[in-house]
């Protein structure tokens, strides 16, 4: 079967041109309206730290200045030389940040948008380390920054801090009562944790965190591990303190699975030594005044009996 397909060619061409024009004009327009990128000049750069009410580790003058040191602060530049990729990977770069973001409006005005690592524990070793570990396992180098967080002291190497403390600080800091209750952790040269509470002016040993070469299987490992140990914790706060009261002991070691072993304030100790224990003697002689006190009033009581009978047969004589 044969189709004949006729094609007016004429129109085709004309219509084609329309487009083209119409397209040819729309981008006149647009390029008109628009200024050369080489001529425009950054006149206002907006700094904005998105966590700042959080963490107060930077400011906008401290992100001014790094900017400032490479040359890369795009204040009174052309748009053209400013490199917004630059920029953000020197942002990037600073201890505190964690992401940064960059971007020039038509108008030339540079944006900057920050946001900063949390840390989650303060690790003051005994070698005299000091610094902070972020919510994604990483080292913070020290600062001025002051937070009601939770301080790790004692035997810990950077190592141990990122594999261990780092799991422990999260659990108790992701959980309303421990954050609240546990101020500081204590690692000691046995590596047996330490956690000194907030109210209760006694330690608590947790015992040593399971250890594993596997990260995923370390940090399941001790959040089992923990959150056995608080629970434990938590039922002796409610069923033995609240009875025996919170000054009553000075250590509470949870080592054992199958017991919480108290150790007596020392205060407690001192007065119940204080308290003379009798000798067998002085036991004994005490024994034999109770036992003659006894004899006197039973020989009181039947001379009396013996006088009242005398005195009923008297009576009945008369």
């Amino acid at each position: 079967m044969h189709i004949n397909v006729n094609i007016d060619w004429k129109r085709t061409l004309l219509i084609s041109a329309d487009v083209v024009m119409a397209v040819y004009m729309v981008l006149v327009l647009v390029s008109w309206h628009k200024p050369k990128e080489h001529d425009v000049v950054c006149n206002k750069v907006v700094i904005r730290i998105e966590d700042e009410h959080d963490n107060v580790f930077l400011d906008e003058e401290e992100v001014k200045k790094l900017l400032e040191k490479y040359d890369l602060y795009p204040m009174l530049k052309p748009v053209s030389k400013i490199n917004t990729r630059d920029i953000e990977r020197h942002l990037v770069s600073m201890p505190f940040v964690k992401t940064a973001q960059c971007h020039i409006n038509q108008a030339g005005d540079v944006y900057v948008a920050v946001t900063q690592r949390t840390p989650v524990v303060r690790v003051k070793a005994d070698s005299g380390d000091d610094y902070y570990i972020d919510d994604n396992a990483g080292i913070m180098p020290n600062s001025q920054y002051t937070s009601d967080m939770i301080v790790a002291t004692g035997n810990i190497d950077r190592a141990y801090a990122v594999r261990y403390i780092y799991h422990l600080a999260s659990i108790i800091m992701a959980d309303d009562l421990w954050r609240n209750q546990i101020e500081q952790i204590n690692v000691l040269p046995d590596r047996s944790i330490e956690l000194v509470p907030r109210v209760g002016d006694n330690i608590i040993n947790i015992g040593q965190l399971p250890a594993n070469n596997n990260p995923r299987q370390r940090a399941a490992l001790i959040e089992e591990f923990v959150g056995r140990q608080l629970n434990r914790l938590q039922l002796f706060y409610k069923h033995g303190l609240c009875h025996a009261g919170w000054k009553k002991y000075d250590y509470i070691s949870l080592e054992f699975s199958n017991q919480i072993v108290c150790h007596r304030r020392q205060a407690e100790t001192d007065i119940e030594k204080a308290t003379p224990t009798p000798s067998p003697a002085e036991v004994k002689e005490e024994e034999n005044k109770t036992e003659d006190n006894k004899k006197t009033e039973d020989k009181k009581s039947e001379d009396k009996k013996t006088e009242d009978k005398k005195a009923k047969e008297t009576k009945k004589t008369i």
